[in-house]
């Protein structure tokens, strides 16, 4: 079913102003179609016409009515081409009523997400060593090299404190997993909270995307330099897996299971930030997607911390070790 942006009644302190933004969005686009349109994307960096994936996604939701099960390759590839061939996209979509909604919808869940990068990685000597890319940026949750397992658990039910939707991603891990910065932002919460654990909340630097990671670990929940307001960079490591949480004393196991609670909220408004219609969505497709870019990490021995090399969390660690 197609959605539109609706709107809402502002009152201000001038008198009543009437202020539109999406208040609903259910982000179902498939992993398949988030690969494929991101493949297009980087490839086409270096012709003459550059294309979009969040502009094709959109296409393809307007086209659709948001329902990616109605996915195909070849509806992507005809879109590709026209762009490719001089089309653009507002001609294209001149005439789809839901098109503008999809493209702000999809666009506040993945933009930021493409674009230029400085990968960093380390030779055998350990070297850290610098090379520019157009590409991936954001990361996977959980650190290069650490074992995890999950599926799409959305929605799923939930009965601590009252019957509820689990409006996250569960990513089942061993404690002490070091969990990652997905993109960079401030850290606007850390502390307790009785569902979630020890947590950390993370806002993307447009304000778009609140990252949500729980059930960190007892009593050393967090990585040692992270404070709330910090600013963050993708691919650091901000924390560590545990199974605290479902209780309302501090710092208490009662998850069963140790894993990452993994959550994401899109704002378009303030005032959507803590209410009851938040908007969480769906990341089963993005965390497969997320998968194919992971923060390689180092770990200090003497402290038994871990930094990332990705971001070069890690290079004034590694070098005051190596004096």
């Amino acid at each position: 079913m197609a959605i539109s942006a609706v709107s809402i009644v502002v009152v201000c302190m001038t008198g009543a102003t009437e202020k539109k933004f999406i208040q609903y969005v259910e982000f179902n686009v498939s992993y398949p179609a988030l690969e494929a349109a991101m493949k297009l994307d980087i490839d086409s960096q270096e012709n003459d016409v550059k294309l979009n994936w969040i502009d094709m996604l959109a296409y393809l939701g307007a086209k659709y009515g948001g329902d990616f099960s109605k996915y195909k390759e070849s509806d992507l590839k005809a879109i590709s081409e026209k762009l490719s061939n001089g089309d653009k996209i507002s001609d294209i979509t001149k005439d789809m009523n839901y098109y503008s909604y999809y493209r702000e919808a999809y666009g506040a869940v993945l933009d930021g997400f493409l674009g230029e990068y400085t990968e960093k990685s380390t030779d055998k000597d350990g070297k850290i060593t610098e090379t520019k890319k157009y590409g991936l940026k954001v990361y996977s949750p959980i650190a290069k090299t650490f074992p995890y397992s999950h599926f799409d658990d959305f929605g799923a039910s939930r009965t601590y404190g009252y019957k509820r939707q689990h409006l996250g991603h569960d990513m089942m891990a061993a404690v002490g997993t070091p969990v990652i910065a997905v993109e960079s932002g401030t850290v606007e919460i850390m502390g307790w909270n009785q569902y979630g654990g020890w947590r950390v909340g993370i806002r993307s630097a447009d304000k778009k995307r609140y990252y949500y990671y729980a059930h960190l670990r007892q009593n050393r929940p967090y990585q040692c330099d992270l404070s709330e307001g910090k600013t963050v960079n993708a691919g650091d490591v901000i924390g560590y897996v545990g199974r605290t949480g479902y209780s309302t004393t501090e710092n208490t196991n009662n998850i069963e299971t140790s894993h990452l609670h993994f959550g994401l909220q899109l704002i378009f408004d303030e005032s959507q930030k803590e209410c009851d219609n938040e908007i969480w969505i769906n990341l089963y497709p993005i965390s497969l997607l997320l998968e194919k870019n992971k923060s390689e990490i180092y770990r200090v021995a003497e402290t038994k911390e871990f930094y990332s090399i990705s971001s070069g969390q890690a290079s004034d660690v590694m070098e005051d070790s190596s004096s």
